[in-house]
């Protein structure tokens, strides 16, 4: 049998080397059009950028290794000219010498692939303007970069090799400006998941022009300027075209072979085209979707060696092996971001006119009091009637390939989310949770189905009507004073209980948190207390602020660097304390920028490393709140770095009391209850506002030292003494203590999800400057000393609690 092969790259290569392995007697001749066969094109980007710094490391096989392993006839810059299926033949044109001659065939292989867009637009052909798909484009921008050295580059695009040219066009030095048609970048994600992608590439530096587009270029001197609609511009030293890809099917077109209806050569299940001798490959071709049976172009290089592969085995033994379609299952790394994507999104769902639900999670990439665990954020589409997966996405920094390699198996099998409630993963508390994120996005997403939880999304949040709709915020009132939505009302969950004749029965309650957790939870408490039309967010907060905060920032990025730039020259004369607060759950973080920046000189600088997704935007609303000056946002493995610095502004600021103040009592010494009193004060003067606790009645045992000087009492003070919690470690729950059972259970797990304990909290509390007053009438009744409470607590009266009061525009009794 003789067997021609037109293509050398992936789905060329693979075909001929299982068309070797299963028939040596063959005769088999590949054509490829350029210099080289079998070449890792999706390696090109990070050879450009240094990652992967030997150029040879590219070649998978070279010509010479074809024909010495596989005896394969390999004829290197050959272009196929024309096919005649009739005659079962080729013209091929020899590019070195000019010489044409015919080939015969029985069986032909198409591997044509495809080829960059190039927009017919004025100063398209400017030589600083590069596309990538090969080798020779790889040189020629590697070469351009080594000789002119330039500081600037456009890149025009934001699909895979959009991104992945900007991030190693900004690992080899250039400032990187993004030009993006659609207002969200890589098109297999939804917008509400691809915002996670704009929020990093901006934490990079990464100047993102969204909805912009590209009318022309003009030279500028030695510069290029990039024209945009509106007669906005940028100047720049190169541009990187990569706009998309279309299947290279003129060959075929001209030969009389079926095109498909997206402009791809058409094929049946045996990827065998409209005539029985030619078969086709890769990215040239147009393959069916199973989920919506439709045509589709997925130019990967999985699909390809898998088609190559079915190919070759057809040939050899006849048409027995089919090719069951695509998902487009896809991943991409984006800087530090891992990107993933399979099965159907939302937006194409809604294009089709299917009915389905979408649900967002946000989980740790393993167990969280294991060191080094990151966020990790899923969207999932199913069925509402069946549950049938449809698609989801992942983006994270650390086992998203996993997750969606789990996912994409149920999808391509039609399972549905109670199979992701069942998958069974290797468990360890370095490499996932014992409930794993796929897990958790399917127990979400059995709740609303089985009517647990009614979920409503981030674009219902703009409809909501004050006078029928109720927004619960149940997060913590420290979050919610950093950031919430306009209009919420907070009350935390775990005081939402107590606080139920706050909520309107008569309106639509719209609960959010964080992330959808507590949100949950709420929402069970409100169903079982009676409220009806209850609906909880989504994602949560971290969903919401993602989609609704500004997605370009070209605007912010150049006043920044004009920032940085200037704060870049006195750099190394600048003291910055370093402090290392990863791992630490919130207010964790935030208390320790506060606990730090008040040791600071003016002028001197702190850098605080947190793993607390939310840490970046605390720390600039801690900020602007404060006047402190900040300096740098970084994001790097998914460790946030925020350095700032203490000015003038920020030292008068904090000092300042203008009837800000917050005032609490604590009446209590339940241990929950000494515990919110003191999240809540910390949270306070984290923000720079001044916070004054009164301790009162039971209250006292919460300030109580634990070695106690010898002092001397009446008989009812030591009966008090003898009955009342010695010390805060004494302290017992206020419900399910089970006779001290409850508060070790309870210090025991905030320990493993490194929360502070109470006497820690206390400490910060301290350190803070949080103004902490005893009673000085309790402390008469019940026969407490100066001498027993901790040295930083004050005496007072009732006027001392009232003088603050006065200063307050908020006052808890706890």
């Amino acid at each position: 049998m003789k067997v021609l092969i037109i293509g050398g790259v992936a789905g060329g290569a693979t075909a001929a080397a299982r068309l070797r392995r299963i028939d040596e007697n063959a005769e088999i001749i590949l054509f490829e059009r350029g210099e080289y066969v079998s070449y890792a094109n999706c390696g090109l980007p990070y050879y450009i950028g240094g990652t992967i710094a030997e150029r040879d490391r590219l070649f998978v096989q070279t010509a010479d290794g074809f024909i010495n392993r596989f005896n394969i006839d390999i004829r290197l810059q050959s272009e196929v000219v024309s096919i005649s299926p009739d005659n079962k033949t080729i013209n091929v044109k020899n590019l070195l010498t000019g010489e044409t001659y015919t080939e015969s065939y029985d069986k032909l292989i198409m591997s044509t692939g495809a080829e960059p867009l190039k927009l017919p637009i004025p100063g398209i052909d400017n030589p600083k303007i590069f596309t990538l798909r090969n080798v020779p484009d790889t040189d020629a921008i590697k070469n351009y970069i080594e000789q002119h050295k330039p500081k600037r580059a456009v890149v025009m695009g934001a699909g895979f090799i959009g991104l992945e040219m900007a991030e190693n066009l900004h690992e080899a030095g250039l400032e990187v400006n993004i030009v993006e048609m659609s207002d969200q970048v890589m098109a297999p994600l939804d917008f509400s998941m691809a915002t996670i992608v704009h929020q990093h590439l901006k934490e990079k530096n990464i100047n993102l022009w969204l909805k912009e587009r590209v009318t022309g270029f003009e030279p500028n001197g030695n510069h290029l300027n990039v024209l945009l609609d509106g007669g906005k511009q940028i100047e720049t030293d190169m541009v990187i075209c990569s706009v998309g890809v279309r299947p290279e099917k003129q060959l075929a077109e001209s030969a009389g072979l079926k095109i498909g209806s997206l402009g791809g050569i058409w094929v049946n299940e045996y990827m065998q085209t409209s005539d029985a001798n030619i078969y086709a490959v890769g990215d040239a071709v147009e393959v069916i979707n199973p989920l919506t049976n439709t045509p589709a172009l997925i130019p990967l290089a999985g699909p390809a060696n898998k088609q190559a592969r079915i190919v070759a085995n057809n040939i050899s033994e006849g048409n027995k092996y089919t090719y069951k379609g695509t998902i487009g299952t896809s991943i991409a790394k984006v800087f530090d971001l891992t990107v993933a994507a399979a099965g159907i999104t939302g937006k194409v769902l809604k294009r089709m006119n299917v009915n389905y639900i979408s649900s967002y999670t946000h989980s740790s990439s393993h167990a969280g009091y294991y060191p080094g665990a990151l966020p990790l954020s899923i969207k999932i589409v199913f069925a509402p009637q069946t549950g049938q997966l449809y698609g989801a996405q992942v983006v994270g920094y650390d086992g998203v390939d996993k997750r969606i390699e789990m996912m994409a198996q149920v999808i391509q099998n039609k399972g549905t989310i109670y199979d992701l409630t069942e998958l069974e993963q290797a468990y360890a508390p370095p490499f996932s949770s014992a409930k794993d994120p796929v897990n958790i996005a399917g127990f979400v997403a059995e709740n609303i189905i089985n009517g647990k939880m009614k979920i409503l999304h981030w674009r219902d949040i703009t409809t909501i009507d004050p006078a029928k709709d109720f927004l619960l915020d149940v997060r913590t009132a420290y979050e919610y004073n950093l950031n919430h939505i306009n209009g919420a009302v907070n009350i935390p969950v775990d005081e939402l209980r107590n606080r139920l004749n706050e909520i309107p029965s008569n309106k639509r309650i719209i609960i959010y948190c964080a992330i959808g957790l507590r949100g949950y939870l709420a929402y069970r408490i409100l169903a079982q207390k009676g409220f009806e039309n209850i609906h909880n967010l989504s994602g949560g907060f971290k969903t919401y602020s993602n989609v609704t905060c500004e997605q370009s920032n070209y605007q912010k990025l150049n006043s920044n660097n004009k920032m940085q730039n200037t704060k870049q020259q006195d750099n190394n004369n600048t003291k910055t304390i370093k402090v290392d607060a990863c791992g630490l759950a919130c207010p964790g973080p935030i208390t320790q920028l506060k606990k730090h920046f008040d040791l600071l000189n003016e002028g001197e600088r702190l850098e605080v490393k947190s793993t607390d997704i939310a840490f970046s935007k605390d720390a600039e609303s801690w900020c602007n709140i404060t006047g402190a000056l900040l300096v740098e946002q970084k994001t790097e493995a998914g460790i946030i770095s925020v350095t700032v610095e203490k000015v003038c502004k920020a030292k008068d600021k904090t000092a300042t009391h203008n009837g800000d103040d917050k005032t609490i009592i604590v009446f209590s010494d339940d241990l929950d209850k000494a515990l919110a009193s003191f999240v809540i004060a910390n949270g306070i003067a984290a923000t720079g506002k001044k916070v004054s606790l009164f301790f009162t009645f039971w209250g006292l045992n919460v300030i109580k030292k634990r070695e106690k000087p010898s002092v001397k009492k009446d008989f009812f003070g030591k009966m008090f003494g003898m009955m009342l919690p010695a010390n805060s470690r004494k302290l017992s729950l206020s419900k399910m203590n089970m006779g001290g059972m409850g508060s070790q259970m309870m210090r025991l797990i905030m320990k493993k999800k490194n929360i502070d304990s109470l006497e820690a909290l206390i400490q910060q509390a301290v350190d803070s400057g949080v103004e902490m007053i005893a009673c000085n009438m309790s402390m008469d009744v019940m026969g407490v000393k100066k001498e027993e409470l901790l040295d930083n607590v004050q005496l007072g009266g009732v006027a001392s609690y009232l003088e603050r009061a006065e200063k307050s525009n908020m006052s808890l009794f706890i």
